[in-house]
């Protein structure tokens, strides 16, 4: 389904209702809004104009490691430039998060209780479950999630009007929820973190002047690049976006940003042919890189410092070298063991992942440099 497309039923009804519980808490959202305007000394004028600006122009980016593997055997990049669509956990068994996508799983629990029981309805398949990724409002290099993937797509704006939306993660039951059209309760929110932490969405300094400027002069604008610009590192602090209805890759999707550590890989390759396929412009950050003996053990556990030295190359982790354990779990599980069961382990390397994000530096400029002269493109 295209953003042009009708929605099924179910979908429409899952919409509708975070629409009406946003609506039942817009008041008070627009109180606390008015009150942080007031204490900022800002005109309501600065909110309206910045809600506009999101309405038109704000993208959601779908996050995910493009070298993991799916239950039939191939990567998720194979899987996308094969199937040219990008699925839902519920119908592909992967994800970044947590991994209970069945019924009677956690994710599957949630996603009742978020959208009224809308999927539980007779007849709605797995396929028309939403797609999981975060609001971009701040064009961070990294993407506004990265904890849940090295890279992301950016969709076409227009797919923003068929999302829903939780401040901060939905697994945690936030009140705060809406639409594009009932977005008063996630601004509220959003807002009250500026006025009170000076600070939102992974960035710091960020208080409601410079936020509410940033929206209204900064989404409507061509995105800088990637690879010039500083990672936000941003693991906690982003607006989950739910999309409903397919995403298809030519046309809901229209910016692939990657991860350089995937340069030359077959990942890469295949992560190129899927940009030229279905015409994304395809860019690539400045990535993570750490060196095994400075991984803390105490930042997702004391047995980051030994995992990353067993899967090191080069004495050094970065996102291909997790997704390339995370490949021989799969197909060796029993050379695993000594670390725990399947599911253990593959913890054990998301969090892995969220050491990198947080601790690990970007790729040196005269790396990229030699990338590019050996014909690639930054």
């Amino acid at each position: 389904m295209s953003e042009r497309e009708e929605r099924s039923s179910f979908q429409s009804l899952a919409i509708r209702h975070v629409e009406v519980c946003a609506r039942s808490r817009a008041d008070d959202a627009r109180r606390e809004i008015g009150d942080v305007l007031r204490m900022s000394n800002l005109p309501w004028e600065a909110y309206e104009d910045a809600l506009s600006s999101i309405r038109a122009n704000a993208r959601v980016a779908l996050h995910f490691h493009p070298d993991r593997p799916a239950a039939d055997g191939r990567s998720v990049a194979e899987s996308l430039l094969e199937d040219g669509m990008y699925r839902s956990q519920f119908d592909t068994g992967i994800s970044n998060g947590s991994v209970s996508a069945y019924p009677g799983g956690a994710r599957d629990l949630w996603e009742r209780k978020l959208f009224g029981g809308a999927y539980h309805r007779e007849g709605a398949a797995n396929a028309e479950r939403p797609k999981y990724g975060a609001l971009d409002l701040l064009s961070h290099p990294d993407g506004p999630a990265p904890r849940f993937g090295s890279c992301y797509l950016l969709l076409a704006p227009g797919v923003s009007r068929r999302c829903t939306f939780t401040y901060l993660d939905s697994h945690q039951d936030p009140d705060e929820k809406g639409t594009l059209d009932e977005f008063d309760d996630v601004m509220a929110a959003l807002l009250r973190d500026a006025f009170l932490e000076e600070g939102a969405l992974g960035e710091r300094p960020l208080t409601p002047r410079r936020l509410l400027n940033r929206l209204k002069n900064g989404l409507g604008k061509p995105r800088p690049d990637p690879s010039s610009r500083s990672a936000r590192r941003n693991l906690n602090a982003y607006i989950e976006a739910q999309v409903h209805g397919a995403v298809s890759l030519s046309d809901d999707a229209d910016v692939l940003v990657a991860d350089p550590s995937f340069r030359g890989t077959d990942a890469g390759r295949t992560l190129e042919r899927l940009a030229s396929l279905h015409s994304l412009d395809l860019r690539w950050h400045r990535g993570f890189e750490l060196r095994a003996d400075r991984v803390p053990a105490d930042f997702r556990g004391p047995g980051m410092p030994s995992l990353a030295g067993r899967i090191a190359r080069n004495g050094r982790v970065d996102a291909a070298a997790i997704g390339a354990a995370a490949f021989d779990l799969k197909r060796n599980p029993e050379a695993w063991s000594d670390r725990g069961s399947y599911g253990e382990v593959l913890q054990e390397l998301k969090y892995l992942w969220h050491v990198l994000v947080r601790y690990g530096q970007p790729v040196p400029v005269h790396r990229l440099r030699s990338l590019t002269n050996s014909g690639d493109a930054i």
